[in-house]
């Protein structure tokens, strides 16, 4: 007789859930060792359920579930603390950070790596320490890691076209399938950076196996501060070239909000939110 997989202690966030009956759940998991997954939570929406307050996303878990078809059945799951959760253009932002992460993972693909890094973008978005969080910021720095982690963010150390190294007073434009390209001075727009910017981009991003995750989350904040507005096109490019989504869901819902006034998600509107998505 086969035996049924059990897997216990193992940290996860909910991406995503979905109502199935009138009284449970399946939810979109991402899990540090075994990837993305979908489990079942069995009576997670009765006012009774252990689940119910505790099954949300952006907030970190430690869950143990078993089976072994597409949909496992969750065993067991508890809130293991450290932040809040985020609310207004925070938590629309980490909604985005989720979305791409079901967009862009296979299922039963562990990224432990990436998830570590996850998990320090979403406790940047759940500062409550009064200073204003950079939305757009922390949006182009988890954009460029999950690039990165599916290899699929060219080399921002070299020129696409000739393989050469970039020179870093020139100024370059990244393209979706041919990487960076020298924009001559003249016809530079507003989303060109310099040699130099890429390659400290390129150094943040790629870091090195003594990096801890927040170490690796800090120095791309670094590396990209004041340069958010200019990547956002570029990764967005890059981002549709290779997910197949012309608009996503949580960037299309951000646009609407933004057209109704932000006062929609109970927050100001600002310059720094505007640019996040």
């Amino acid at each position: 007789m086969a035996t049924v997989t059990r897997v216990q202690d193992q940290s996860a966030f909910v991406l995503h859930r979905y109502d199935w009956s009138e009284s449970s759940l399946i939810l979109e998991v991402w899990t540090r060792d075994h990837g993305r997954i979908a489990v079942v939570a069995k009576g997670a929406k009765k006012p009774s359920s252990q689940f119910r307050p505790i099954l949300l996303p952006l907030q970190a878990l430690n869950i143990a579930w078993r089976g072994d078809s597409e949909v496992r059945t969750l065993r067991a799951a508890q809130w293991v603390g450290g932040y809040v959760m985020p609310t207004g253009e925070a938590l629309l932002t980490g909604l985005y950070l989720n979305e791409l992460l079901l967009r862009m993972l296979a299922r039963d693909d562990a990224h432990p790596t990436l998830f570590d890094i996850y998990a320090q973008a979403i406790q940047a978005l759940a500062t409550r320490d009064g200073q204003t969080v950079n939305l757009a910021l922390v949006a182009r720095c988890f954009e460029l890691f999950v690039l990165r982690e599916l290899g699929v963010l060219p080399d921002l150390a070299v020129e696409g076209a000739s393989l050469s190294p970039v020179e870093a007073k020139a100024l370059y434009t990244l393209h979706p399938e041919m990487g960076l390209l020298a924009v001559h001075a003249m016809d530079a727009g507003s989303q060109t950076l310099s040699g130099a910017q890429w390659q400290v981009i390129q150094q943040a991003v790629q870091g090195n196996e003594a990096c801890t995750a927040q170490q690796a989350w800090q120095q791309a904040m670094s590396a990209c501060t004041g340069l958010s507005a200019k990547l956002r096109g570029q990764l967005r490019l890059l981002l549709q070239s290779h997910s197949g989504v012309r608009v996503f869901k949580t960037r299309q819902m951000w646009l609407d909000v933004n057209a109704m006034g932000s006062q929609s998600l109970g927050a100001v509107a600002s310059p720094v939110g505007v640019l996040a998505l």
